[in-house]
């Protein structure tokens, strides 16, 4: 593997001391060897990228994402969680064969990486998972993926989405097999057990033993909607998150999406257990489900990531949108120093890179973790002028901004041009696909 340079940037390093420096960062054989001032390549394989005017940072990782729904962008607003979920999304899923899943999530792929995402743990849906893993390969990114697992008998969910407690559990160890580890550790699988109303209590508390068994981690959804919540209390007479660690489901292999309703016991029980939340502001406000207590959680000790969910709540999977959004929403409650902007940036990279189990491989630049780095240009009208680079990063910044990404000391990325995917054949392959699913 060629070194790889991004040369003459300013450093935003995410280390302990939040260090900015000046200059270059070197990756060689997939790993940072080289962070501030000049680096010299030390073979004649190498590329150099040019930084100037830009901020040289971690990649963002984005801690829950839907590969599988982006084709259903735009065919699901102005709708609550449980209505959106009935009433297109999952028969939206259910109709997927393996050529639309291919194509969702190469598009999905694709969109992440240009917008300098360079990380994800992604919710499939039942079927065709394969094909979400081989897409990811394909483009390069880093990915944590899982079948969704759905075996509670339930009349609103549609056939093609039924599944029996042990196949569900057969194909997770199947996928296991197939996926965990592959592409030099690029890919990893976290069961994903959709949220409790879709499981059963077998599956889900043999979920939290394999999962220990196979040490791979766990992706789920709670107390995303009040309804949710009701419905919730009423088969369990408690709330999602004592339930999840009743079942076996809690500790620091679990991610957490959205935990908007949750008590004070409930975020103690997160923190006691090590448990990590990803928020998903866009989504949560798009699907007027409410706005989760982010400083509560922080202040209990939770770590916390940051996602863009799926195309069709929210409706892009843009990270610096959920980067802007998390360091707004919280101040007019919490006041104008809640989250300022290098925690923010923290929360975009090493936090979700916690949630995913990697916090001591990705997330921040510092020597002997893995290459996942971006270039993002501050020189546009919309980031100047600006004394910080926090600021420009956190406030300022748009996904179209990037212009290099590398993953695991890979370019995928160069001078805002996708290496790994062909743009035009997706773009005409998700359009032809939408409109055969919609039609």
């Amino acid at each position: 593997m060629s070194e790889v340079i991004f040369r003459n940037g300013t450093i935003l390093t995410i280390d302990p001391g939040h260090r900015v420096l000046a200059g270059d960062v070197a990756t060689k054989d997939g790993v940072i060897v080289h962070v501030g001032g000049t680096y010299t390549p030390q073979t004649s394989d190498y590329q150099i990228l040019d930084c100037a005017g830009c901020v040289i940072m971690p990649g963002l990782v984005q801690a829950h994402v839907h590969t599988c729904q982006t084709l259903a962008r735009g065919r699901a607003d102005d709708l609550e969680l449980l209505d959106w979920l009935r009433n297109v999304i999952w028969p939206y899923e259910a109709s997927l064969d393996e050529a639309a899943m291919t194509a969702s999530a190469e598009l999905a792929c694709a969109e992440l990486l240009l917008g300098g995402t360079t990380a994800i743990l992604d919710m499939g849906t039942v079927h065709h998972t394969d094909q979400v893993f081989a897409a990811a390969e394909r483009s390069g990114i880093r990915a944590t993926i899982g079948k969704a697992m759905m075996d509670a008998v339930d009349p609103q969910i549609p056939t093609g989405l039924r599944e029996s407690t042990q196949h569900s559990l057969d194909e997770s160890a199947r996928l296991i097999k197939r996926w965990h580890g592959t592409a030099n550790e690029r890919l990893r699988y976290a069961y994903a057990p959709r949220f409790v109303l879709s499981c059963t209590d077998e599956l889900l508390r043999e979920v939290g033993v394999q999962a220990k068994a196979r040490g791979v981690g766990i992706h789920t959804h709670a107390s995303e909607n009040k309804g949710e919540v009701a419905l919730v209390r009423d088969r369990f007479g408690k709330d999602n998150i004592h339930v999840l660690d009743e079942l076996g489901l809690l500790g620091p292999h679990t991610c957490i999406a959205h935990a908007i309703h949750l008590s004070d016991d409930e975020r103690a029980l997160l923190a006691s257990r090590g448990a990590h939340v990803c928020t998903c502001p866009s989504s949560n406000l798009k699907l007027a489900s409410g706005i989760c207590a982010l400083p509560e959680l922080i202040a209990a000790g939770v770590n916390v990531g940051l996602g863009a969910d799926g195309a069709p709540c929210n409706n892009n999977l843009d990270g610096f949108t959920e980067l802007r959004f998390v360091a707004l929403l919280h101040k007019p409650r919490s006041g104008p120093r809640t989250l300022p902007a290098p925690e923010a940036v923290k929360l975009a990279t090493l936090g979700g890179a916690h949630a995913l189990g990697l916090g001591t491989q990705i997330g921040s630049l510092e020597l002997g973790k893995r290459g996942d780095l971006i270039a993002v240009d501050v020189t546009p009208l919309h980031t100047l002028p600006a004394s910080s680079p926090w600021s420009q990063i956190a406030y300022a910044a748009k996904s179209c901004d990037v212009r290099h990404v590398a993953v695991d000391g890979s370019v995928v990325v160069r001078d805002k041009s996708l290496l790994t995917l062909d743009i035009a054949r997706i773009r005409a392959s998700a359009r032809d696909t939408a409109a055969r699913l919609f039609r």
